[in-house]
């Protein structure tokens, strides 16, 4: 599926980013329900801890987010990449204090979190999808995730179905969609520019 965030006017449950202590505050939006529910799983906000809220009729209403400390995001990217692996399908958006850089790097690794190679899959899961966050570069981060995706998927096709002539097309459907000049070396032309292994073997394949 691609890599893309939801549509702005879709409807979606909140997804609440909960640094460590945070939680009282957030918790005291929630309805005394909400609040007791929060109270009875014991959810702390350490990095990467999830907990799904329910509303009055049982259906999910809305999620907690662990966003952890400073020191524990600074261990590693992409945290958000967690929540959308966690998370039941559906729409959410982000509810958070987050903005440029760092919301920028959540918002793509909630993208990157997306992709499954489902080449020979006729039909894909569905998974969890998110609004673009206010102050992001919806289209930028989308065209990050796309190119990593079609590396990927360039990567994880098996060599029976991904040849030297498959790789050509793949780079000539890329320079035509972004209008740049593509030439391509071949058969006898290899041997004549010096290049003996490759020539060997493209032969092979």
């Amino acid at each position: 599926m691609p890599l893309t965030f939801a549509a702005a006017d879709t409807p979606s449950l909140p997804l609440h980013l909960v640094p460590e202590g945070a939680l009282a505050r957030i918790a005291a939006t929630l309805s005394p329900p909400q609040q007791r529910w929060v109270e009875a799983s014991g959810f702390e906000p350490r990095l990467g801890r999830l907990l799904v809220v329910p509303g009055a009729d049982g259906a999910p209403a809305l999620a907690l987010f662990g966003w952890g400390d400073k020191a524990a995001r600074a261990r590693g990217r992409f945290h958000l990449a967690r929540a959308r692996a966690a998370l039941p399908g559906g729409v959410w958006h982000l509810s958070s204090t987050l903005s440029g850089r760092a919301l920028d790097e959540a918002a793509l690794g909630w993208l990157l979190a997306g992709y499954r190679f489902d080449r020979y899959r006729k039909n894909p899961a569905p998974r969890a999808m998110l609004k673009a966050p206010q102050g992001v570069d919806a289209a930028r981060l989308e065209a990050i995730a796309a190119a990593e995706a079609l590396t990927r998927d360039l990567i994880n096709t098996p060599t029976s179905d991904m040849g030297p002539a498959e790789l050509e097309a793949a780079a000539r459907t890329l320079a035509r969609e972004f209008g740049a000049r593509i030439s391509v070396t071949e058969g006898a032309a290899l041997l004549a520019d010096n290049l003996p292994m490759i020539h060997a073997v493209g032969r092979a394949a």
